[in-house]
């Protein structure tokens, strides 16, 4: 099958390629995927920035979310049967969206959300995870809390936006002119321009900030915060927690702790908290977040598709800063659904 893989660590690192169809374990759902969605964390593993964690044996295949249609169930699988339309982010290690098939764990995956062609379906798994995980999960927001949610636009901040709002709290957002009125029509509350004004001039008391930015956007989102509030960067750097959620020995937590130093100290000295979140999958809260998506709650932001035989340009798009709004799709075909 055709698939692009990572041969060696590196902006060239990726190439397409001539694999082995996937074999099929007793837990596992077989998926022929009709689209996948081109996401940071792509480049950031192509490029070997968690490689210490992330163990993959190369060649590996890229690509962090997709849907499709189940053509084949392990043994042991239940609730899944031949020609489903599904959707799911594959836990790391066993990643492959950008791939004509796709073995998944069965607890990683999720029916497709029947309001969403399997396009739309592709561009969701990765963020709305994170966005429930961070939200949910982490920090516990509760209606009338205040959240900032920087990129607001983009594929990630775009999906917070509409999970903040649905779980009642005011939303910030930041973003550039253009994409003002995109962001309002999400549900943000305050929109700051950044092309125009500091964000932390003009918010403050926040009890929530999500950072997809990093270096000094993070730092002066510790300012904007209420005494005791929590910010959470996707970017990093990377604190203990982060190798402990993966397994690592306990030596990288110290790692991770030491290239977190800085900016731990800074949260502490103004009395809030610092944590680096790495979204991990669950098609439980998939199911979950596919009712939120077909009673209307939320609802995907596609920027653009490309052919399949186009995914490394795809990837190129994003790298570049080319995203106007939302996600990138590669789709195998037109979409016809």
């Amino acid at each position: 099958m055709k698939a692009f893989v990572v041969d060696t660590y590196g902006k060239d690192g990726a190439r397409a390629a001539e694999v082995s169809e996937p074999t099929v374990g007793d837990r596992d759902v077989l998926v022929r995927v009709s689209a996948a969605s081109v996401n940071p964390l792509d480049k950031m593993v192509r490029n070997g920035e968690f490689k210490q964690l992330l163990k993959y044996r190369r060649p590996f295949v890229l690509g962090h979310d997709l849907a499709g249609v189940v053509t084949r169930v392990g043994s042991a699988v239940h609730g899944f049967d031949v020609g489903d339309e599904v959707y799911a982010r594959p836990r790391d290690l066993r990643i492959g969206g950008f791939a004509e098939f796709i073995a998944i764990d069965m607890d990683d995956v999720a029916p497709k959300p029947a309001s969403l062609t399997l396009g739309e379906a592709a561009a969701v798994p990765l963020v709305a995870l994170a966005a429930w995980q961070i939200l949910v999960d982490r920090a516990h927001v509760r209606p009338g809390q205040k959240v900032l949610v920087h990129a607001g636009a983009g594929g990630l901040g775009s999906t917070v936006i509409q999970l903040a709002k649905h779980l009642g709290a005011t939303v910030a957002t930041t973003t550039s002119t253009d994409t003002e009125k995109l962001v309002r029509s999400l549900g943000a509350d305050v929109v700051v321009d950044y092309t125009k004004e500091d964000f932390s001039n003009v918010l403050s008391g926040y009890d929530l900030v999500l950072d997809s930015l990093g270096g000094a956007n993070l730092e002066k989102s510790l300012t904007v915060l209420k005494p005791g509030g929590l910010a959470i960067s996707v970017v990093g750097p990377p604190d203990a927690g982060f190798a402990k959620q993966l397994g690592a020995p306990s030596f990288m937590g110290v790692v991770m702790n030491a290239l977190s130093r800085k900016v731990r100290k800074r949260a502490k000295a103004l009395g809030v908290r610092y944590q680096f979140f790495f979204m991990q999958a669950d098609g439980s809260q998939l199911r979950e977040l596919g009712s939120l998506y077909d009673s209307g709650q939320l609802h995907p932001v596609l920027d653009r598709t490309f052919p399949f035989d186009q995914t490394l340009d795809a990837m190129a798009y994003v790298e570049q800063g080319r995203t106007r709004a939302g996600k990138v799709v590669v789709s195998m075909a037109p979409e016809n659904d």
